[in-house]
């Protein structure tokens, strides 16, 4: 059991990692996802037994997740600034190939249109706003090795925020960090310290106790609307989802050296097919080996 739970916190991890896809998207689409919310919830809310249940499940599913995480992490930082493009095509590709996975499995939701397509269009022109925004304002690039206090609280609220699409089957974390310009900064950040730069230490603190902050206040909003407000709350997410296809397209321009937004001709369309392959192939694995 605690290889299996180790791999299924790898995949996490590497779903985590980057803008397209989420780690709860990993979650639901390999038969996990109700274990994890309800591990989450357990060690926040839950008895002392139900505490001590969700630590040695969550411990198990850590330590996948931390190793799929830091390699990743130092792949993909080497990678932004020489193939851009082609990495981006991959990360739409990744959100191309869940949109279906997810209208499959909450299809029943999906159907009722009218309870729901108001909050699809609010969660995609939030994106969008929020991406047209900080591309907009004029803000410089967001630098961790030089720490103010400012950028600290900033990073502490990006953190709660992006932990919360963690928990969500549907958009990721890390697309929530690269509508607020953080992604790359905190990827380098993260590949940076590993590399015994301590000067990054203090920013990825303060983001680190945002993520803890999230994870202890948002999983009970979370369960509560899945639980009563489904159909709006997938709404929501499929919005997001489909919001997150700008956000990744201007996620060029949040490079150290600012790159122009992709185009029709940076698009690499080899690496989007590529990216839904991926997300497919995960699904026909799981159906396999449920059948």
């Amino acid at each position: 059991m605690m290889v299996k739970e180790g791999i299924n916190g790898f995949c996490m991890a590497l779903a985590d990692s980057v803008p397209g896809v989420s780690g709860g998207t990993v979650a639901f689409i390999m038969g996990f996802y109700d274990k994890f919310i309800g591990s989450i919830h357990d060690l926040v809310f839950g008895a002392i037994a139900e505490k001590k249940k969700a630590i040695a499940y969550l411990v198990k599913l850590g330590i996948g997740w931390v190793i799929g995480m830091g390699l990743a992490v130092v792949v993909l930082s080497s990678l932004f600034e020489s193939h851009i493009y082609m990495i981006s095509s991959l990360f739409i590709g990744f959100i191309a190939g869940a949109i279906p996975l997810i209208w499959k499995e909450e299809k029943d939701s999906f159907c009722q249109f009218g309870k729901g397509i108001l909050f699809g269009v609010l969660g995609m022109v939030l994106v969008v706003g929020i991406s047209w925004l900080n591309g907009h304002t004029g803000s410089h690039v967001m630098d961790l090795g030089n720490f103010s206090f400012g950028t600290g609280i900033k990073l502490f609220f990006i953190g709660m925020i992006a932990i919360s699409a963690m928990f969500l089957p549907g958009i990721s974390g890390s697309t929530l960090l690269l509508i607020f310009g953080a992604y790359i900064p905190v990827i380098s950040a993260v590949k940076g310290l590993l590399s015994m730069q301590f000067s990054y230490l203090p920013g990825l603190m303060f983001f680190g106790f945002g993520v803890l902050a999230g994870a202890a206040t948002v999983v009970k909003g979370i369960k509560i609307c899945l639980e009563k407000f489904r159909v709006q709350t997938v709404y929501a997410i499929l919005g997001m989802m489909i919001g997150s296809f700008y956000a990744i397209v201007m996620g060029p321009t949040t490079l150290t050296i600012p790159k122009p937004a992709m185009t029709f001709g940076s698009f690499q369309a080899v690496a989007c097919v590529i990216g839904v392959v991926l997300i497919l192939g995960m699904q026909w694995v799981k159906e396999k080996l449920d059948s």
